[in-house]
């Protein structure tokens, strides 16, 4: 009987439709990151020829990808992995479709694109977690996977084969879908997430040549006073990785009073505002702010970015500003080039620390504030980078800044915007998975 079950042509036809939705996530992962650099340059063309176009391109393109996202593509909001974690709960199939179709993927895809060629501090990572996870689903339809257990394993896998593709990062992947997909270990949900990312994985590495994100850095932190760099980046970043959460789910939930009302009955303006702040931060910052951060983080990275120590605020606000305005788009990006940025000024004060390795610990305790998943901020930081010799402080700092995160945000930003996507689609119900918990009260 165990023979005739693996030798079944359903089950290998499964897992042929399996093996080829992991390969196109692969495909879309590679093409999305050329064109997201397409649309970055277009924009840089344009402010070269005249840095104050950006006060008319940045609010007409915010506003515009807000009224496209609220026509044809509702759900494709924001950066995609809270509606990735709300399908996951949803137990109809109709609600998981209003998040996770093809027909969002492909606006998500459209519109974060239409976000970098308009400036926005926005990243393609979370939306490349959405648009797989939507593969993934899809290709499990087809092959006809009805068990809801299946399909929530297909949703989970697909996510973390975006994250394992987009930034070339398999370890990453896998922990990323255990601590903030799902919040659990499954043996048989795991070992489909495991698969996604190897077929995903070999693929990129394939086609791209593999490389670390970040390029290769050797920085070590050697034992002794330079420790203090470990406690000083956890405390701050953590801070300010908390406050930036604390800033986007209060939106989210709704702001109070005039401005509250304002957003609510003119949210196109409010999204044309939002584009024009965008473009003041743009012009302080000397074009700085503008995109995902990535070339300001491989800079800092190496060693090599001659960035004012005042890039990581104005990059921070920057990137509050692109998400409140409603539009689609990702935060994993900006937030490592914040904690770069945060991490190179950090390093002015603490001279005795090597300034490479501060750099890593400032971007693995804000990434690691924001996200409030430490042990996933820390693997993804070490393979952007290509450095296991700091393998033990980035671990230290991510879960000191973990800590103090939660002292200024008690709600974890994924999960919080999960329910925020379910009271919506489903109507308020109180959460009764782990994943959707709040977590400070145990």
């Amino acid at each position: 009987m165990l023979r005739q079950h693996y030798l079944s042509p359903q089950l290998w036809q499964r897992r042929a439709g399996f093996w080829a939705g992991a390969l196109l996530v692969s495909l879309i992962a590679i093409f999305f990151a050329q064109a997201a650099t397409l649309a970055d340059s277009l924009f840089h063309l344009a402010i070269a020829r005249n840095r104050f176009a950006a006060l008319a391109i940045a609010p007409a393109g915010l506003a515009l990808s807000l009224l496209l996202t609220r026509l044809y593509f509702p759900g494709a909001q924001g950066s995609g992995i809270p509606q990735v974690i709300a399908a996951t709960e949803m137990a109809s199939p109709a609600h998981i479709r209003a998040v996770l179709s093809l027909r969002i993927a492909f606006g998500k895809l459209l519109l974060t694109l239409l976000g970098l060629a308009s400036g926005a501090s926005i990243g393609r990572e979370g939306p490349t977690v959405q648009v797989s996870a939507a593969i993934l689903r899809a290709f499990g339809q087809w092959v006809g996977m009805p068990q809801a257990r299946q399909m929530r394993a297909l949703v989970l896998a697909g996510g973390a084969a975006g994250i394992a593709a987009a930034f070339n990062t398999p370890l990453a992947g896998v922990l990323f879908s255990i601590e903030e997909l799902s919040h659990s270990f499954e043996h048989r949900t795991s070992a489909t997430v495991v698969t996604a990312v190897i077929v995903a994985g070999i693929a990129t590495v394939a086609i791209t040549g593999g490389g670390s994100y970040f390029g290769h850095n050797n920085a070590m932190l050697p034992v002794g006073s330079a420790w203090l760099a470990v406690v000083v980046c956890a405390i701050f970043g953590g801070l300010f990785g908390g406050l930036f959460s604390r800033l986007l789910l209060a939106a989210a939930y709704g702001l109070p009073g005039h401005a509250g009302r304002f957003v609510r009955k003119r949210p196109m303006a409010f999204a044309a505002l939002c584009g024009l702040a965008l473009a003041a931060l743009g012009l302080a910052s000397g074009g700085a702010t503008y995109g995902t951060g990535y070339a300001q983080a491989r800079a800092l990275v190496a060693g090599s970015a001659d960035l004012p120590s005042y890039f990581f605020p104005l990059k921070l606000m920057a990137t509050v500003v692109s998400y409140v305005s409603g539009i689609p788009g990702g935060i994993f990006a900006p937030s490592l080039a914040v904690g770069a940025g945060l991490g190179r000024v950090i390093a002015y004060a603490l001279p005795h620390a090597p300034a490479g390795a501060v750099v890593l610990l400032g971007m693995v305790s804000y990434f690691s504030g924001v996200v409030q998943a430490p042990l996933t901020s820390a693997v993804i930081v070490m393979e952007l980078t290509d450095n296991q010799d700091m393998k033990i402080p980035l671990l230290a700092a991510s879960f000191l800044a973990y800590g103090a995160s939660r002292i200024v945000c008690r709600h974890a930003l994924y999960g919080a915007l999960a329910r925020r996507f379910l009271q919506a689609v489903e109507g308020p119900a109180p959460a009764v998975s782990g994943v959707l918990l709040d977590e400070a009260d145990g």
